[in-house]
């Protein structure tokens, strides 16, 4: 049996599998293996052992009658914040305990139907508000490449489980960076299409104008072939984009010469550790090399980008997180005696100091007092941040800059300082707060050998063509 190890990427290892080499039950038992031995990482909240490999015989059936769909040999772990039918669903909240999901997200169903299996639901920050996935309730998810440093947030156990050969894709949620961020933290692929690409039925809500579903994996190629199969539009999703999707995988070879821009704020930024600004310089230079025009671009909007993003989002988990009362499902306090302790002993005790936080920063810029100075203002600076960015795309295909303004940091580096997490953002919320797509890259190391990302952002719907970019700086690192 072929060592895991040397098909990691399900790329490389369904040609095995279409060709017998291998069955989708060994591959299955290989990374349960990997999940059992590396449990101290802290990824998976749980994992459907039994099913999986019940699945995997049904699969390696379909495979030998030649009726196996586009992702037969697949193995996929869900972020703990997408629904998966008569599966456990915490979004990693106590909040949640016990409550059981009645139906799939969209996202999951598609999967399925394409056949391809889940192996569990993955750690995470609480409701997704996070950037280390330090969670209050389930434990701190490590990083595979230096168990003293985070894995990033909030799709942290996502990207841990991928990068330490658990799985061969997560599916995680960003809303603004959440895949992107662990993704350059773990030395991965993440990628966040267009918010409308994917519908979001069955997510967790975090902040509604801003959630979209993403994708880590090892190769963007891998990233291609799923998001091809959950992407489209969905009757349960009213902001999905209606046209069809592009056949990505086909796309994903088309070359080109780009005119590609860079913020300068962005290099120029004193809170930019060295290695990341000289790495990102390096690509820029490659890309020059290779042909593609590489032009310097002002955004004065970027210190607008944080307090925007982080004053909306509150304020939409506010509403979101209302639901959460004990009343229809989850976690309900047993020290309530009336109604009105119900509802407050329960969310005292059910949420997190930090998702109390952000709750109580929402509900205070809505208030009719606030709402004028602060979300209305925010709002206005959201659009004038989407124009600008249009504005830069209207004259070049792509917009480049490091995906983080640091490598991974240690296990509990913000303890005490919370705000200064906060920061981890700045680069990543811009394409959020725009709606753009946007995808981090592996682009070297820093003088720890922890990974630096970078990313990429493309124009609206147009996620073939920053693959098939993506692709192209990918076998140009290869060579490097």
């Amino acid at each position: 049996m072929p060592i895991f190890d040397d098909y990691y990427t399900f790329s490389a290892l369904r040609s095995l599998i279409a060709s017998h080499t291998i069955t989708v039950s060994e591959v299955v038992t290989q990374l349960l293996k990997r999940i059992q031995e590396q449990q101290d990482l802290n990824a998976f909240v749980n994992v459907y052992d039994n099913q999986i490999t019940e699945n995997a015989v049904v699969m390696d059936q379909k495979i030998r009658a030649k009726k196996a769909k586009a992702l037969a040999g697949m193995v996929i772990g869900l972020k703990d914040m997408i629904c998966y039918k008569d599966h456990p669903l915490h979004a990693g909240s106590k909040i949640l305990t016990n409550y059981i999901s009645p139906f799939h997200a969209t996202v999951t169903e598609r999967l399925l139907a394409a056949d391809a299996l889940i192996i569990g639901h993955q750690n995470c920050d609480e409701f997704g508000m996070g950037s280390s996935s330090e969670n209050a309730h389930f434990g701190t998810v490590l990083n595979p490449l230096d168990k003293t440093r985070v894995a990033g947030g909030s799709s942290g156990g996502s990207a841990a489980a991928v990068k330490a050969k658990m799985c061969h894709v997560s599916i995680g949620t960003d809303t603004g960076g959440s895949v992107r961020q662990p993704a350059s933290f773990c030395g991965l692929v993440g990628l966040k299409p267009s918010y409308g690409r994917i519908s979001r039925h069955g997510l967790v809500a975090y902040a509604s104008s801003f959630d979209t579903a993403g994708i880590l994996a090892h190769t963007v190629e891998d990233c291609a072939r799923v998001l091809g199969i959950i992407a489209g539009p969905d009757e349960w999703d009213d902001t999905t984009y209606p046209k069809q999707v592009p056949d990505y995988l086909n796309e994903l070879n088309k070359s080109g010469r780009y005119r590609i821009a860079y913020l300068e704020e962005t290099l120029s930024n004193d809170g930019l550790q060295s290695e990341i600004k000289e790495q990102t310089i390096k690509a820029l230079n490659l890309l020059k090399k290779e042909g593609h025009q590489i032009d310097s671009i002002h955004f004065r909007l970027l210190k607008y980008a944080l307090p925007t993003y982080y004053i909306l989002v509150n304020a939409e988990a506010s509403t979101n997180l209302a639901r959460f009362d004990g009343m229809r499902y989850g976690f309900r306090s047993s020290n309530a005696t009336t109604l009105e302790e119900v509802y407050t002993k329960t969310r005292t005790e059910g949420f997190s100091k930090e998702v109390k936080k952000r709750i109580m920063l929402g509900t205070f810029v809505l208030s009719a007092s606030q709402c004028a100075k602060h979300y209305i203002k925010a709002s206005k600076v959201r659009n004038l941040i989407k124009q600008e960015m249009q504005k830069i795309l209207s004259n070049h295909d792509f917009i480049i800059l490091p995906t983080t303004t640091a490598t991974a940091f240690r296990v509990n580096s913000f303890a005490n300082n919370p705000l200064a997490m906060y920061w981890s953002d700045l680069y990543t919320v811009l394409a959020s707060v725009a709606g753009l797509p946007a995808i981090s890259l592996p682009n070297g190391v820093d003088n720890k050998n922890l990974p630096i990302g970078i990313q990429v952002i493309g124009n609206s719907f147009e996620e073939e063509k920053l693959l098939a970019f993506s692709h192209h700086f990918e076998n140009i690192m290869a060579c490097q």
